[in-house]
């Protein structure tokens, strides 16, 4: 007599069968992952160092002549330079903005006195770029204007008395405008005190 299996039987040993496979097909799967995911961190690390490596690379031939040096006023200097600047304002009874740009011509420091006109405070930015960038108050630039008038139409810059640059070493570090009393003269008086606060 042979042993047939009944149909139960048959599916219970097929869903057994089944069962082992998912469970090996499991194991086989997630041992692939691992590996996978062991592969993809050592390859992020082998990628993360690459970058380090060529950074230190390039560093270490980025030396001697490959290099320059500037000098920037420091945050502190500069407001301390903008208030000087507003002081000797608010004594001359005048409601001035000033600002305080860096040796790149970017704005540190920037203060509205009391009852400024509106305008005086981008003036102000400009005239302190206009000193900065040509190493000199700006009441002498005006006085290029007359063999040079373009001078005018470069972008950011504005060429009326009040604005003083900051020395280190005979090059500038820094620029401070004044814009809003009733004369540049007077604007770059003030910007002047502005500078004479730095010692």
């Amino acid at each position: 007599m042979t042993n047939t299996p009944t149909a139960h039987e048959a599916t219970t040993t097929e869903g057994a069968k089944k069962r082992k496979l998912s469970t090996r097909a499991r194991l086989i799967t997630g041992g692939a992952a691992v590996a996978v995911a062991a592969a993809g961190t050592f390859g992020a690390v082998a990628v993360a160092a690459t970058p380090a490596a060529a950074t230190k690379k390039a560093g270490a031939s980025a030396q001697g002549e490959h290099l320059t040096q500037s000098t920037h006023l420091t945050l502190d200097a500069a407001t301390k330079a903008a208030q000087g600047a507003l002081a000797a304002a608010k004594k001359g009874g005048q409601k001035v903005s000033v600002a305080v740009v860096d040796r790149n011509g970017n704005t540190l420091v920037t203060l509205r006195g009391d009852g400024a006109g509106p305008q005086s405070y981008e003036s102000a930015v400009r005239k302190g770029y206009t000193a900065v960038s040509w190493n000199a108050p700006t009441s002498e630039l005006v006085k290029r204007l007359q063999s040079a008038p373009n001078l005018k139409d470069i972008p950011g810059t504005l060429f009326l008395p009040g604005g003083a640059p900051v020395q280190a070493q005979g090059g500038p570090v820094a620029g401070i405008g004044v814009a809003g009393a009733p004369s540049g003269d007077l604007d770059e008086k003030f910007a002047q005190a502005g500078v004479a606060a730095l010692g």
